[in-house]
């Protein structure tokens, strides 16, 4: 079975709920990243986060995770590339949600993402996409933009523009390591040892990173959120992101995970104190509207 014709099935139900509940998880992140102390950078939290939850699920995947590194030069690239992009996602993604505030970097990364991923598939894959994609695609877009016109008050990030240019950088990176996934799914190794390879070879720089920079995490709160983050959103949430990856097509997953962006604004007013105006929940709602359609659609 080709790439091309594995990610032509259709998307099921059951995929469809392993990525939603990934995408649920995810969403707590900025939240509980607002509990660390304020001597934790963006950085270091991202570091943390994915570069512990790497190992974890590197343990999870155990010898399997070799196994694409055996299946010749592509899937060597394949997983190079997206081991690349999975160690700058929580870079860029936690310094985003530092610097524009918890609903704004969020919702900017998973807003952003199906759009790469659609671009990615598109000119690599040669995938069509279709009108009820684009469709699902546009109202979410649309309501991650009143999302992030929506925020107002206390929380709001003190440097937003260059908090939306990370979260663009990491919606990009998302895309880019969902891809590489996709296709080493799609080319026959298991959801397990892809997502145990990807983030386990992202360790190698992550781990770093974390040693470096990670000492106000290392006590206190700091170790509670820091194994939060790298068990539950990571660990957890990655586990059942490569089982959706294995029904889903990547256009669908990233757009799926717009979710998360509804989850961690909800979070963030109930939580964290952050204000959302009726703009940003009109926002919510469209992005609830579109991910109805990408979910009918795979049906």
């Amino acid at each position: 079975m080709s790439v091309q014709e594995y990610r032509s099935g259709p998307a099921t139900t059951r995929g469809a709920v392993f990525v939603l509940g990934a995408a649920g998880l995810w969403g707590t992140t900025g939240t509980a990243a607002s509990f660390a102390p304020r001597a934790a950078s963006g950085v270091s939290i991202g570091a943390a986060t994915m570069g512990i939850g790497g190992l974890v699920l590197l343990a999870l995947a155990g010898r399997t995770a070799l196994r694409p590194l055996r299946a010749g030069r592509t899937s060597v690239v394949t997983a190079l590339l997206g081991a690349a992009n999975a160690a700058i996602y929580p870079l860029a993604f936690y310094s985003s949600m530092s610097l524009a505030g918890v609903a704004v970097g969020t919702v900017v990364t998973i807003g952003s993402s199906p759009v790469f991923a659609a671009l990615l598939e598109r000119f690599l894959d040669g995938a069509r996409l279709d009108r009820t994609w684009l469709l699902a695609t546009a109202i979410s877009a649309i309501g991650v933009a009143a999302l992030v016109l929506g925020g107002e008050g206390p929380g709001a990030g003190t440097q937003p523009v260059l908090g939306v240019l990370l979260g663009l950088v990491s919606g990009a990176s998302y895309a880019g390591y969902t891809f590489a996934a996709g296709r080493l799914i799609g080319a026959g190794h298991s959801s397990r040892a892809v997502v145990g390879l990807l983030f386990g070879l992202g360790t190698v720089v992550l781990i770093p990173v974390f040693v470096a920079t990670g000492a106000p995490l290392l006590r206190g709160s700091g170790l509670v959120v820091t194994a939060y983050l790298a068990l539950v959103p990571m660990s957890v949430a990655y586990v059942l992101y490569g089982a959706g990856l294995r029904q889903l097509r990547v256009t669908a997953v990233a757009t799926l995970t717009l979710f998360e962006p509804v989850v961690a604004a909800v979070l963030s007013v109930f939580v964290v104190g952050e204000r959302l105006g009726a703009l940003a929940w009109v926002g919510a709602a469209l992005i609830g509207i579109g991910l109805a359609l990408t979910t009918l659609r795979g049906r």
